[in-house]
């Protein structure tokens, strides 16, 4: 079976890596004191560095795109529709101005006469 992972709230999180920065405690130190493990330490620093709180905030079950089966939201379709639409206007003009060109290519014949 699965190992199960224990998640931590923003605060906790926060407080480890004040631990380190602010009070130059070591990641050991800090996973010490914590009662956790000193890479979960180093990887909440990394992401706060690179990211600031947004970094230390739950990312797991949280979806930035749009799966299958899953409906996309109103803005992303409305912004589609307008694209689509736009698409469709060029290419209207651009099968009549085809349609235009082809037809002046095209010397009408005049009937025979048998």
């Amino acid at each position: 079976m699965g190992e199960i992972r224990k998640t931590y709230d923003i605060e906790f999180k926060r407080k480890a890596v004040a631990m380190f920065l602010e009070e130059g405690l070591g990641y050991k130190t800090v996973a010490k004191t914590l009662g956790i493990d000193d890479r979960m330490v180093r990887r909440w620093v990394a992401h706060y560095e690179r990211e600031g709180i947004e970094g230390l905030k739950e990312k797991r079950g949280t979806s930035t795109g749009s799966k299958n089966g899953r409906p996309k939201k109103a803005k992303t379709l409305e912004e589609e529709v307008l694209r689509l639409r736009a698409e469709n206007a060029l290419l209207k003009k651009l099968w009549e101005l085809q349609r235009g060109q082809e037809q002046s290519d095209v010397k009408p014949t005049k009937p025979s006469k048998r």
